[in-house]
């Protein structure tokens, strides 16, 4: 049987003493290090299509990697910013 395991980055990380969530911290880790902008500026993964950095990916991972630590602000805005308000569901009217 061959040996189907991967070495990622993360692997070798030293994980922060605040992390709460270990897998989406080391996830958001191996994202991170595949968009690190590459000497001309720009995102080097084939699916960013050479955006200029931090491309929108990297963005997303850096957030990842700060919620999943305890006690780190979401980002510089509010915690709850990408997630959409509550909906009501319509009550039903005793008969």
């Amino acid at each position: 049987m061959s040996d189907t395991t991967q070495n990622r980055s993360s692997h070798e990380a030293v994980l922060p003493d605040d992390v709460t969530d270990p897998l989406l911290w080391r996830a958001a880790y191996d994202v991170a290090t595949a968009h690190q902008p590459d000497e001309t500026g720009h995102c080097p993964s084939l699916l960013c299509g050479g955006q200029a950095a931090p491309c929108d990916t990297l963005v997303d991972a850096r957030r990842a990697m700060r919620l999943a630590r305890a006690g780190a602000p979401a980002d510089e805005n509010a915690a709850f910013r990408d997630t959409p308000p509550p909906t009501r569901s319509p009550r039903r009217e005793a008969a």
